[in-house]
């Protein structure tokens, strides 16, 4: 834990749900509605350095907040899963953190390519 990251001090985070790993907030600055981060309790700044209980404990809990999400939102019918992991990757806090957003039919015009839009001219193929 770093006194400086913004999710090591959880007293500041509206916790919405939690396991012995991981704890699980909506996003302050939410693409969606309901646009939720999936974050370890454990202070590690790399997706890929999650121990093997934190990623199966992870799959478990990215099923339970998508069925909490359609539970709560029936005009959802789709989800993007997302982890910038490293600077290069867009990752600007070094804590991570598993995006998990909640997607509409037509919320934009064409979601064909999804998640490589993170290169707009590579979206489309």
């Amino acid at each position: 834990m770093t006194e400086q990251c913004r999710f090591c001090n959880k007293t500041k985070q509206k916790i919405i749900y939690s396991s012995e790993l991981f704890f699980v907030v909506r996003d302050s600055y939410p693409v969606t509605k309901h646009h939720t981060l999936i974050i370890p309790n454990r202070h590690v700044s790399d997706f890929f350095d999650l121990n093997d209980n934190e990623l199966n404990d992870l799959n478990k809990i990215l099923k339970k907040q998508r069925q909490s999400l359609l539970n709560l939102d029936k005009e959802i019918t789709g989800f993007n899963i997302g982890i910038n992991a490293g600077v290069d990757a867009g990752q600007t806090i070094m804590h991570v953190h598993i995006h998990l957003i909640p997607r509409r039919k037509g919320d934009v015009e064409d979601p064909r390519g999804g998640v490589r839009g993170v290169i707009p001219s590579k979206q489309k193929y």
